[in-house]
């Protein structure tokens, strides 16, 4: 995808993460490989309002290469997309964002990682839920970097979810995949499904998902 196409894709999602309510304010960041450099969001604006001359160009450690019409900066979240980028060579963009459902379920101590829902599981598998870290720090893109390897999404406790993808619409998808499940298990809980709280999947439909999402060539 040439450069004008992919700063549309990214804007088109930074606009979806708006209207979709998974993003508040300036809240969020969105990020692609561009070649042996990387299109990023600006720090500090709307992802609503965003247009496709605001993105920044910028190399692997955060520095602009080619400034949007704007705001000069790139997202505060940098180290965080860059630790993915090391650790995952496989992953052409990447999205963070604030979806509710999901953050409070981290405020509330209620794990994603659990099977629950078939298509989830297939496709994510465990959801993790890392340890806090001060965002826009250092220490987050260190706790991001060992159980990216393994994880394609993962929670960020209090500050909401990040995904990487072989595309932007990839990486995209997977937030919307993160929010529902939050969604779906933080009604389940509150309805009491069972007196164990919400039913996971037993281990022999785990192992026979793994099977077909092997088949499917769904896990890296």
């Amino acid at each position: 995808m040439n450069e004008h196409d992919l700063r549309k894709v990214i804007i088109k999602v930074c606009h979806l993460l708006h209207q979709k309510g998974l993003v508040a304010a300036t809240d969020g960041n969105v990020s692609a490989r561009l070649f042996k450099n990387f299109l990023v969001t600006p720090s500090g604006c709307s992802k609503g309002f965003l247009e496709p001359e605001d993105l920044l160009i910028v190399d692997q450690e955060g520095k602009v290469v080619r400034g949007g019409k704007g705001n000069g900066k790139a997202t505060s979240e940098w180290r965080m997309h860059s630790a993915i980028y090391r650790e995952r060579p496989d992953a052409m963009a990447v999205v963070h964002a604030h979806p509710p459902w999901t953050t409070a379920c981290s405020l509330a101590g209620i794990s994603l990682a659990d099977a629950v829902l078939p298509e989830v599981f297939l496709t994510l598998g465990a959801i993790p839920t890392l340890p806090y870290a001060t965002p826009s720090s250092s220490e987050g893109a260190d706790e991001i970097a060992s159980p990216i390897r393994n994880h394609d999404a993962v929670v960020l406790d209090r500050h909401g979810a990040i995904a990487l993808g072989k595309d932007v619409a990839a990486a995209y998808y997977k937030i919307e995949k993160i929010e529902h499940t939050a969604q779906v298990i933080a009604i389940g809980r509150f309805l009491g499904v069972s007196s164990q709280g919400v039913r996971t999947l037993d281990s022999d439909e785990k192992i026979r998902l793994i099977g077909v999402g092997r088949q499917l060539g769904l896990f890296h």
